[in-house]
Formats: structure tokens, sequence, C-alpha cells
């Protein structure tokens, strides 16, 4: 199991486009761990709404699929690199990966956003965390009424 890390950064005064996505790639844990790896994450968030929005309005849903090099040019890292980032888009279920047969025959795998919006997406992940904490909250609930039960038989044991 992976970490899903979120954190409460917070938007400068009326940013652009491109500062929000950086927001929320870091709000939901999608950024590099480390330093310096890429700051241009927030270019692939980009790309795949921008990409989901022409399969939508072309009605050509290959259209929304990037490849894992494409992503990689994108946020400016190595395609192997780019695969260690994408288990994490994977865990929250903001991506999925689709296959389609491309102009040439050829099989062609990649990702896409897992709703046609960037808000669809984003209510998978969000449910995605909701269940965890959910679930989180039972084994609180359990934990509770163990500790009660040991504490009562270790009173009676006396």
């Amino acid at each position: 199991m992976r970490k899903i890390i979120l954190t409460d950064v917070e938007p400068g005064m009326n940013p652009k486009s491109d500062e929000l996505a950086d927001v929320i790639i870091t709000r939901m844990g999608l950024m590099p761990r480390k330093k310096g790896s890429t700051e241009k994450m927030n270019a692939v968030l980009m790309e795949l709404y921008e990409r989901a929005k022409k399969a939508h309005r072309e009605r050509k849903p290959t259209e929304a699929v990037m490849t894992v090099e494409e992503m990689g040019v994108f946020a400016g890292i190595t395609r192997q690199t780019m695969y260690d980032y994408l288990k994490r888009w994977l865990d929250l279920e903001m991506i999925t990966k689709t296959s389609y047969i491309g102009a040439d025959e050829k099989v062609v795998i990649g990702y896409k956003l897992s709703g046609n919006t960037l808000e669809n997406a984003f209510e998978k992940a969000r449910t995605k965390i909701k269940n965890n904490l959910e679930f989180t909250l039972r084994y609180i609930q359990e934990f509770q009424k163990i500790l009660k039960n040991e504490k009562i038989s270790r009173a009676q044991k006396k």
C-alpha cells in the first residue's frame, strides 16, 4: 500500500491556471516527493484535462489518452520516472489505464482522466480517500471497544 499524502497548500491571489493546477496536484499528494525532481507535474494534469475536453467535444474517446512517454515530456522527466509517479495517480483513481488500436494498427496503451471532466476524476479520488477514512473510523471504534474489554477483563482477574 502506497501512502496518500494530502497537504494544505493554498494558491496566491488571482492565480493563473498553471498555479492552480500545481496547488491541486500538491494538495492531492501527486507532486514528486523529492525536491527538484520536476516542477512541471501540473502540466500533465492540465494536458489530461484538455485532452478529455477535446475527446468529449469531438466524440473521439481516443483523444483523451496520453501515453507515458507523452506524460513524461509534459512533466520534464523520463518515461521510467513517470511510471513511478503514475502509481499514485492510479491509487487515487484520478486516471485509468486504457488501450486502443492506433492508425497504424498497433495497440496504443495510455492513461486518461477517470471521468469526462477533471471534477468527475476528482470525485473518484475523493471517494477513495473518504472510504479510507471510513475504514479508519471503524478501526478506531473497534480499538476503543477492545481496549475497554481488555481493561474490564484484567480488572476481573484481580
